[in-house]
């Protein structure tokens, strides 16, 4: 692993602004943020602070909020976000010295709907490729070393069984020593062995397993009797 926690210390800004209103940012701010295994997922809501916490993440290490990585000085010309700016990182025993310094360190940051033009400003031309198919070959060709990998629900180019093989990519890297914070909405992702997930919400953050995780619990109900759903929702 390269960090074991994200924390972030802030004075004098109002509470009831963006992002400091937002419930996972203000728990972030008291308690900090662990990571407990090579793989985290965050999961929640649209709107519940899952892409504001993994973007601050990135941007904290130094890698583009466009999406992109630390050696690309920020193509969008976007400054870093007040979060972003404030978080700092206790590293793991791995990864001393990628945190410490700045020049050694190595990742990326995944965000779906930039993805193949991030990766084909830094040299990794897919071509003639389908979205989810260029964004498996990202995985096969660049992510292969160790370091903090950022991601903002990658399932959305993906297949059934592109998020299959996603998953295997995903093994391979924390193999050769990378880190993975995942943002998601997908219960296939988060079924991933050995995993940890985070649950954000209205309550803040808390770790809970997959069975107990309420988009899981939807995706079964639906799947059994769509009609329970869609009944309110159609006709």
């Amino acid at each position: 692993m390269i960090v074991e926690r994200a924390y972030a210390h802030v004075a004098g800004e109002d509470p009831e602004e963006y992002p400091w209103s937002v419930p996972c940012v203000r728990q972030l701010l008291r308690e900090g943020l662990r990571f407990t295994a090579p793989v985290t997922f965050l999961v929640g809501e649209n709107g519940s602070g899952k892409s504001t916490l993994v973007e601050a993440l990135a941007e904290a290490f130094g890698l583009d909020p466009y999406g992109g990585s630390h050696d690309w000085k920020y193509a969008s010309h976007r400054s870093k976000s007040e979060l972003g700016e404030r978080l700092r990182f206790d590293a793991a025993a791995g990864g001393r010295h990628m945190v410490r310094s700045w020049s050694a360190r190595k990742g990326f940051f995944l965000r779906a709907e930039t993805a193949l033009d991030a990766l084909d400003r830094e040299g990794f031309t897919p071509d003639q490729r389908s979205h989810g198919e260029g964004f498996l070959a990202a995985f096969r060709g660049k992510f292969l070393k160790a370091g903090l990998y950022v991601m903002d629900e990658p399932e959305a180019a993906l297949s059934f069984a592109s998020c299959l093989e996603l998953l295997g990519h995903i093994d391979q890297l924390t193999r050769a020593g990378g880190q993975i914070v995942c943002a998601t909405h997908s219960p296939l992702l988060t079924a991933l062995p050995g995993a940890d997930i985070v649950e954000v919400g209205e309550h803040g953050m808390r770790r809970v397993s997959w069975d107990e995780l309420e988009l899981v619990d939807h995706w079964r109900r639906y799947l059994s009797d769509p009609r329970a759903y869609l009944r309110h929702i159609v006709g």
